[in-house]
């Protein structure tokens, strides 16, 4: 029997179903039920029927799925694949901060532990992060853990003050300004589309700075040929079946999560049979990490429907 089929067979005996994230490998996608970035994966894992959620993805996505339905079993295909950025900041940076403003609103990316995440006031995804601290009542923002999403963030949010932590992407912290500069001037006619985890040097050369699913859907709606993507490199599969008849170029020092690609056909069909790697949350924190995905998801849906 071919793994695909296998795959489908264990799905519809432990009622499951696999949220995959745009970086892991082209093949995880090919298999996946529903394919998005950090934001769409938190909404839908709300909204499925099923039991049993295979989150293809790093640690921190497998543990926002959870907390949001904690009366589901999570999966994950690879329990080591982690994001390091995840773990990137202290408690006494928070506990300084909220020491210091009487305003003060702890801001947390969604690439960030359950711990962290239960340090905070609220969540927010690459997506939906400049909309909502942009309609929050805090002044004073603390942005954690990521430093190049927090001063993006600032750019378009002036009114606010924030404190910066140093937490950062390994990948897209090290794609340096000089190789998107190298791949505008071998192809002049591309547009640049970046991830706003990019350094400063990379943003100021993007035409267009978004999320993952911000990047796909641009290049989809672009009269342009011709695109430098500035992400992480697993986003050619989906960019290819948007764009098909687009070139896409990254940059020389190729920007690959080694922790996406860690989730396989082969671990994602041994943790349907096992149930091995369920992911747990724990108690002491579950309810106050929770929260701020919870009110991440609200505010969200609120913007969008024109609410705040």
């Amino acid at each position: 029997m071919e793994k695909q089929e296998v795959l489908e067979q264990l799905k519809r005996e432990k009622d499951a179903v696999i949220l995959a994230h745009y970086y892991v490998e082209p093949e995880v996608q090919a298999v996946a039920d529903y394919i998005g970035d950090s934001f769409y994966l938190s909404r839908k894992a709300t909204e499925l029927p099923n039991r049993t959620l295979v989150f293809c993805g790093v640690s921190f996505m497998g543990e926002s799925a959870k907390l949001l339905n904690p009366e589901k079993t999570v999966l994950l295909p690879d329990a080591a694949a982690d994001c390091p950025m995840a773990h990137m900041v202290s408690k006494s940076v928070v506990d300084a901060a909220r020491r210091q403003y009487d305003d003060l609103a702890v801001v947390c990316y969604i690439n960030s532990t359950e711990e962290i995440k239960s340090w905070s006031d609220v969540c927010v995804t690459s997506a939906n992060a400049v909309s909502i601290v942009k309609n929050l009542p805090n002044r004073h923002i603390l942005f954690i853990p990521d430093k190049n999403l927090a001063h993006y963030v600032a750019e378009q949010v002036p009114e606010k003050e924030f404190i910066f932590n140093e937490g950062y992407c390994p990948v897209h912290e090290h794609m340096a300004a000089e190789e998107i500069l190298l791949l505008k001037r071998e192809h002049p006619k591309a547009e640049v589309l970046a991830h706003p985890e990019c350094c400063g040097g990379v943003l100021q050369l993007a035409d267009y700075i978004g999320s993952t699913s911000g990047i796909i859907s641009y290049a989809g709606k672009s009269p342009k040929k011709e695109f430098i993507i500035a992400t992480e490199c697993g986003v050619a599969y989906a960019l290819g079946k948007e764009r098909p008849d687009a070139a896409f170029y990254f940059p020389k020092t190729s920007p690959v999560c080694g922790d996406m690609k860690k989730i396989t056909l082969e671990n994602i069909i041994q943790v349907l049979k096992t149930g091995e790697n369920e992911v747990l949350v724990n108690e002491k924190t579950a309810a106050a990490a929770g929260s701020t995905l919870t009110r991440m998801l609200t505010l969200a849906g609120q913007a969008e429907t024109g609410a705040v």
